[in-house]
């Protein structure tokens, strides 16, 4: 299978760049904790990882992954078609099921403390579960990041069931309001996971954004947060 694959990529490097040979390539099926992609040009070689999760997939799912790594390397247009056909194999059912399990299994998450120094997270699920969801939602681990990471307010994992809320928010000029809002908006994609329409997925639903504007401070925490 891995020589057929190196010929994919050797097909389709000659359909993108015609006129140009075709460099050495090692193409090879990695263990990612994802279903990741990588290609590197070092020293005239093209150096390719696929996910091994793709090691089963249809030809027309590899030849669509050879196409977009060739195009993203050489700064060319990706057909939407190949585009389309790897985002709908990718989020289907089966491969969303694998892709969980792998991340559980391959996976390293830093779980810190859900007490920070001002504020504590599960107290604070607790409050807004009491509030928005009748208590209904199973609390999942919550945690203070462990970085100070500004351009991730926070995160929900389904693989680790983890809440993470970037650590710069654990701070006394940070209103108690402005993190009730990033927990909340987390607590949303609990309740509304990540849905595939067409070949698209749906991240924040119409649901999900119907929800999020009955956050009582939506608009003054959102204004807090872009002057943050």
């Amino acid at each position: 299978m891995r020589d057929g694959l190196t010929e994919l990529f050797q097909q389709t490097h000659r359909e993108l760049r015609p006129r140009s040979a075709v460099p050495e390539l090692r193409v090879e099926f990695f263990s990612f904790a994802n279903v990741n992609n990588t290609i590197r040009l070092r020293e005239g070689k093209l150096l390719v990882r696929v996910s091994d999760l793709l090691e089963g997939a249809p030809e027309y799912v590899l030849r669509a992954i050879a196409h977009i790594l060739l195009a993203k390397m050489y700064r060319k247009p990706i057909d939407r078609e190949h585009a389309s056909r790897y985002r709908r194999y990718v989020s289907s059912q089966h491969m969303s099921r694998k892709a969980h399990l792998v991340r559980q299994i391959r996976g390293r998450k830093r779980i810190g403390p859900s007490r920070g120094r001002i504020y504590d997270l599960d107290a604070i699920f607790e409050k807004l579960n009491n509030l928005f969801f009748y208590g209904l939602l199973a609390r999942p681990q919550m945690s203070w990041s462990s970085e100070r990471a500004r351009n991730r307010l926070g995160h929900y994992d389904p693989a680790h069931n983890a809440i993470v809320i970037s650590q710069v928010f654990d701070h006394p000029r940070v209103p108690e309001y402005a993190v009730e809002y990033i927990v909340y908006h987390e607590m949303l994609h609990l309740k509304h996971p990540v849905r595939l329409k067409g070949s698209r997925r749906c991240v924040h639903s119409s649901e999900f954004q119907a929800e999020e504007r009955e956050f009582p401070q939506l608009e003054i925490a959102k204004k807090f947060l872009t002057l943050l």
